[in-house]
C-alpha cells in the first residue's frame, strides 16, 4: 500500500530538514521524495525550490563528497569520481570535488597505504605482494602508474 501524499509544504519542510543534515545529491533528494510519494511537477518545484534556498547544490555536495571519502576511507580519484557518477552528479561538479583534494596529500596517502599493505604480506615473495598491493590500491581507486611508481620506490 501507497504512503498517501503529504502535501507540498510538509514534503519541503522534510526535505529541508534532509538537505540541512549533511549535503545531498540531486539524485538523492529525487529519491527521498519519491519514498514519500511526491512525484510529477511537484518534485520538480520542491526540488527548484531547494536548489534556489540553497539547501541543495550539486558541486558543494561534490566537493564535500570527494574530500569526506579521500579523508575518512583513503579513496582514490577513480574511485570518488565512479561514485559521484553513479549519484548523477555533472561532470563539472565532480572536476571541482576532485580539486578538493592536495597532490602532495593524495601521493603521501597512496605511499601510506602500499606501505601498510606490504607489511601485512611480509612473508609471500616479492613479486606476490606486489601484485597483492596494487590491486588492494586499485580497488580503493588510485591511479595504476601512481601505484606501481609507489610500490617501487
Amino acid at each position: 500500500m501507497q504512503k498517501p501524499f503529504p502535501g507540498k509544504e510538509v514534503a519541503l519542510q522534510k526535505m529541508q530538514r534532509y538537505c540541512a543534515f549533511q549535503e545531498r545529491c540531486h539524485s538523492e533528494v529525487r529519491q527521498k521524495l519519491l519514498e514519500i510519494s511526491v512525484y510529477g511537477d511537484t518534485l520538480e518545484e520542491i526540488i527548484a525550490e531547494l536548489i534556489s534556498e540553497n539547501y541543495l547544490n550539486e558541486e558543494r555536495f561534490a566537493r564535500a563528497y570527494a574530500r569526506g571519502k579521500f579523508r575518512t576511507k583513503a579513496w582514490g580519484r577513480i574511485r570518488i569520481q565512479m561514485e559521484l557518477n553513479m549519484r548523477k552528479v555533472s561532470a563539472y561538479c565532480i572536476r571541482k570535488g576532485l580539486e578538493e583534494i592536495d597532490e602532495a596529500d593524495y601521493l603521501a596517502t597512496l605511499e601510506k597505504i602500499i606501505a601498510k599493505k606490504l607489511a601485512e604480506l611480509q612473508g609471500e615473495d616479492n613479486f606476490t605482494a606486489q601484485q597483492k598491493t596494487a590491486q588492494y590500491a586499485m580497488r580503493k581507486g588510485y591511479e595504476s602508474e601512481l601505484i606501481w611508481r609507489a610500490i617501487k620506490s
